[in-house]
């Protein structure tokens, strides 16, 4: 039987997960390497166990609906944050971070992420608290992105991320090479900032506005605030370690953005039945609830999620090395 979740299982959570950053923080910054691919491997497959493990144990304390939510909603943001990769793999290319730099700077990147979420998320959950309608809102911009996802290049990205680093760069007097994880070196005899500095900046920048596609989404699977910010920790968590496994890989995935397009879609969809469901506005039925529209179960979103992913994965490797030519 389905309740709420324990407060002190939800305490106990946050604690844990500030101790995996700490620990992962440290072995990064200690053991500054570029990691193999049997190593990348075996800590992808790790994240990957430890979030499972952690969907079972909230399954057993809250039932099977908020494990199922967190299920749906972690595989939803690791499916985004593999879209993502492509991106930080141009800002990696673009200030040419050294090979050795480049865990420090993801995990760097990844604390950013879960902070500016965090603020996203509580944002989030009071509006969809206070104001039913904003579902209407979350529902129509997943449906104009999926669009945006599906018919979109990597060349319009670059071209984003090329402004907005050209932009930075005018702006900010900086060294011509990195100086560690230090914002600011001595360079010719001045005090100036290190390219660290615009590096981060423009993650955190990518960081807002990888979080306007996923946290919308992810609300249409769960309300649920904890669910919401677990699911991202456990699917960011795993994200550095993906990014050197994946590697050239991801230029394979040509159809990657479809999947994830058809997922952004359907929940976009699923939250205008829901917005029906619980309407209040007036010009709508009434403003009465529009009680035959059918609110999709969380098992049917999850098997939607897979399915895209598998699909578009599956047609990507099928297709052959001669698809690292589209976009």
């Amino acid at each position: 039987m389905d309740g709420a979740i324990p407060i002190w299982f939800e305490i106990a959570s946050y604690i844990f997960v500030v101790a995996l950053l700490a620990v992962d923080f440290i072995i990064v910054h200690h053991r500054p390497h570029v990691p193999s691919m049997r190593e990348a491997g075996l800590w992808v497959a790790f994240y990957t166990a430890l979030a499972v493990a952690f969907g079972f144990v909230l399954m057993s304390f809250a039932g099977t609906d908020s494990g199922g939510e967190f299920f749906a909603g972690w595989l939803t943001e690791y499916s985004l944050s593999i879209d993502n990769l492509f991106v930080f793999i141009v800002i990696m290319a673009r200030f040419a971070v050294p090979k050795k730099l480049q865990q420090e700077v993801l995990m760097v990147g990844i604390v950013i992420a879960l902070v500016l979420r965090g603020i996203f998320i509580l944002i989030g959950a009071t509006l969809i608290a206070n104001f039913v309608w904003i579902f209407w809102i979350f529902g129509a911009f997943l449906l104009y992105t999926a669009f945006h996802q599906a018919f979109r290049s990597h060349d319009d990205e670059e071209e984003t991320e090329n402004k907005l680093i050209g932009f930075l760069r005018r702006r900010i007097t900086m060294s011509e090479h990195y100086d560690g994880l230090k914002l600011r070196t001595t360079w010719d005899g001045k005090r100036v900032f290190t390219p660290m500095l615009v590096l981060l900046m423009t993650i955190a920048a990518t960081d807002v506005l990888f979080a306007f596609d996923s946290i919308p989404a992810i609300f249409g699977i769960t309300t649920n605030a904890f669910i919401v910010f677990t699911a991202n920790v456990f699917a960011l968590m795993g994200l550095r370690q993906l990014y050197f496994l994946l590697g050239g890989l991801l230029e394979r995935l040509v159809y990657l953005k479809y999947g994830i397009a058809a997922i952004l879609a359907f929940i976009g969809v699923k939250l205008m039945l829901h917005a029906l469901h619980e309407n209040q506005l007036p010009f709508i039925n009434g403003g009465k609830h529009v009680d035959w529209v059918p609110d999709i179960p969380t098992w049917l979103s999850l098997l939607v999620i897979v399915a895209a992913m598998f699909v578009a994965t599956l047609a990507s490797l099928i297709r052959g090395p001669k698809s690292t030519s589209a976009s």
